[in-house]
């Protein structure tokens, strides 16, 4: 029935369509020395076609309608399953942490027989028992650690294994023990000591499983990890496999559409750690802030691995960064309550207070009730968190931070560097941090996935507002299957970045077929799920297509959209930029009433090349291309509705391999091994230009000297 009504769409060919109005018109013309005849014959004429055009809206009127009821039944909310747990593991008084990070044993399957190891039950002994192992280091992709060409590329499964020990005690103390994994792309299974005891999908997210009874305490045990990196149509982000022939047989070719080259393995650490019997095993908070009273709240619910809570309480308290206790809360059963902090230090973006990123330290003690008479109830468990305490607010024109309108100056980026891939580099984290703030940004989108919750941490530190986004990237053949994935990669997102104080979006697609006669139901299924999960948050998604063709747009909160003027449309003309960002920011605002961010502009660089006048690829004409959009940009904001704009990239990466790229995508405005181009200096004088603390933060060096302040500022007279 679907694709009779898409025929029934696709079929108004130009001799069967409704006329234009031109045409109409035309029509209605009266020519001269006509006969009454040839007039009674053209007002009939022009009866059928208004007749005609009026059956044709009401035709197509009812369709549409049909589309959306059929695409409204077929997306509908199933029993959507809930992630619990997965706390970022820390030590306290009463957990203990022990990584498996290092050098791990490794083994590629066979692409054409993906399966071989599980019927072979590789993970029920050492994997060099089965096939010649090589060394791969954890965390980190295994595409580019070593000179192989058929690894690099490979599709299908991987295998890895090591040994461990687990202290003695750890047996002897009742605790219970989890292992842990940051994240591995795309489809998991582990064993321990040949048990399975875990299966997750999606890369780029944590999962845990409870490990207690089968490892050996005191002695030594053994973990295995299979890694299918292979994604389908139900698969977020999606792809396609084929059998293709190569010289001497076939092979499988993984292809896809999202511009990102499709790195796999254990990409962050794997972490055991120890809990008590009786634990707390989530944490959720909202923060508040009273302007009249200058004080802050946080709203916590603890929810402990006992279904019985009626004899349990929780202690929070929360510290200052100089380790002053300024609040305390005590809640008992429900396990949940409100701390209130006077005089609170707000959580500022950077650049827009003289003291950014303020956090407290939330400490959660979860006790048994004491008996009557006893003041000393006993200890369970202790958690620790950072907390920092905003407001978030949105509008129809703004975006607002504790109540302040907020002007987003960011990025998109990339989990992306040399030999590692996307595994974990705290060094490589810390350098992106301050080149971050040192070109005077505010913000980025973790495009097209969720990055490392280290950066999360990071981001919360250092002042820097995170649109988080799921890993559906170029969204197309919608199905239910794909909706139920979809709605799964978002909760647990949201699950995991919930209570960072830097996360002040949820992207739920980047780049999605929002065009297709599908797509807006599915669409409004995935922002109510969304805004269910969480509502206090706007939600939006970077859409690329046309503002008239989209349908997914009238169900997000803030409006981004993703164009390249002058790059993909009219490439090498500096003068069809200013204009259309303009018109297009305009359209998207006029559609929806809602505020507008640009989430992708840019230019393909390559480092080094300069050429007078600007041409294409060259640093000269980055940088051209920027200016223009700034242009453009400062004329926008003078509308009160648009609110940022965000270059891409931040750095260089690495693509599949195709013609249109030399190396990979090369629009950062920093090299892969994290050194400037010509349009960092140009977009760190105009980030810090707007940032809201004035002059009198300005870097030293944001502008070299050129001239005396007098001979320019003569120079600017006679220019004006």
């Amino acid at each position: 029935m679907v694709v009779g009504v898409d025929s029934a769409v696709i079929g108004l060919t130009p001799s069967s369509r409704a006329p234009s109005e031109a045409e109409a018109g035309q029509a209605r013309k009266p020519t001269s020395g006509e006969s009454q005849s040839e007039k009674a014959r053209r007002c009939r004429k022009s009866r059928n076609i208004f007749v005609y055009t009026v059956v044709t809206f009401l035709v197509m009127g009812v369709i549409g309608y049909m589309v959306n009821a059929v695409f409204g039944v077929m997306y509908t909310s199933g029993n959507e399953s809930s992630t619990e747990g997965l706390l970022y593991p820390i030590e306290s008084e009463t957990r203990e942490l022990k990584s498996l990070d290092g050098v791990w044993n490794f083994v590629r399957s066979d692409s054409n027989n993906p399966s071989q190891g599980i019927r072979e039950k590789w993970y029920s002994d050492d994997l060099a028992r089965f096939r010649k192992t090589i060394q791969m280091p954890v965390p980190s992709s295994y595409n580019d650690v070593t000179e192989d060409a058929a690894l690099r590329d490979h599709v299908g499964t991987v295998w890895y294994d090591r040994k461990f020990f687990v202290p003695r005690a750890w047996g002897e103390s009742g605790d219970r023990v989890l292992i842990r994994f940051g994240s591995v792309h795309y489809d998991t299974i582990v064993w321990i000591n040949g048990v399975q005891v875990a299966k997750h999908e999606f890369g780029h997210l944590p999962f845990e499983a409870e490990v207690t009874k089968v490892l050996k305490y005191g002695q030594e045990n053994r973990i295995t990890v299979l890694c299918d990196n292979v994604l389908l149509q139900v698969t977020i982000p999606q792809g396609k496999v084929d059998n293709q022939a190569i010289d001497n047989g076939v092979e499988l070719v993984q292809s896809y559409t999202f511009d990102f080259f499709n790195y796999a393995g254990i990409h962050r650490s794997v972490m055991l750690y120890t809990v008590p019997k009786v634990y707390i095993r989530d944490v959720a908070i909202r923060t508040g802030y009273d302007e009249n009273e200058g004080s802050g709240s946080v709203d916590y619910q603890i929810t402990t691995s006992s279904n019985e809570t009626d004899n349990l309480q929780v202690t929070v308290k929360l510290y200052d960064r100089n380790g002053t206790l300024v609040s305390k809360d005590l809640a008992q059963g429900q396990l949940q309550g409100t701390a209130s902090i006077p005089e609170v230090q707000l959580w500022w973006p950077y650049l827009m207070h003289p003291e950014p990123a303020y956090l407290y330290t939330m400490e959660i003690t979860l006790a048994t009730i004491a008996p009557v008479g006893d003041a000393n109830p006993t200890v369970l468990d202790i958690y620790r968190m950072k907390v920092g305490i905003r407001t978030l607010e949105w509008n129809a024109t703004s975006f607002l931070i504790n109540g302040k309108p907020i002007y987003f100056r960011g990025f998109g980026r990339h989990e992306d560097s040399d030999i590692r891939g996307k595994g974990l580099d705290v060094a490589l984290l810390t350098k992106d941090f301050n080149l971050l703030k040192w070109v005077g940004a505010n913000a980025y989108r973790t495009s097209h996935y969720p990055y490392s919750e280290e950066s999360m941490q990071f981001a919360d530190e250092h002042g820097i507002m995170i649109i988080d986004e799921c890993p559906s990237v170029d969204t197309d053949n919608y199905s239910q299957i794909l909706l139920q994935k979809h709605k799964s990669s978002i909760e647990q997102l949201i699950h995991r970045d919930r209570n960072h104080p830097s996360v002040v979006m949820w992207s739920i697609a980047n780049e999605p077929r929002t065009g297709r006669l599908d797509a807006g139901a599915y669409f409004a299924a995935v922002a109510e799920y969304t805004k269910k999960l969480d509502p206090t948050r706007p939600i939006t998604a970077a859409i690329a297509v046309n503002v008239n063709d989209d349908r997914a747009a009238q169900y997000l909160d803030i409006i981004s959209f993703n164009r390249y003027n002058a790059w993909y449309a009219n490439a090498g003309r500096l003068n069809m930029i200013t204009n259309r960002v303009i018109e297009e920011a305009q359209a998207w605002n006029k559609m929806h009433n809602k505020p507008v961010l640009m989430s992708e502009y840019g230019a393909d660089t390559m480092e080094g090349l300069h050429m007078l006048p600007a041409y294409i690829w060259s640093e000269d004409y980055q940088t051209r291309v920027f200016s223009q959009h700034f242009k453009a940009f400062d004329a926008l904001r003078e509308q009160h509705f648009f609110i940022g704009e965000f270059v891409w990239n931040f750095a260089d990466f690495k693509t599949a391999q195709t013609y249109t790229r030399v190396g990979g995508n090369k629009k950062g405005i920093f090299t892969r091994n994290r050194q400037p181009k010509a349009a960092a200096y140009l977009l760190r004088q105009r980030y810090y230009m707007l940032g809201d603390l004035g002059k009198s933060h300005l870097p030293d060096d944001l502008f070299l000297y050129a001239a005396p302040e007098a001979l320019q500022q003569r120079k600017d007279r006679e220019e004006l």
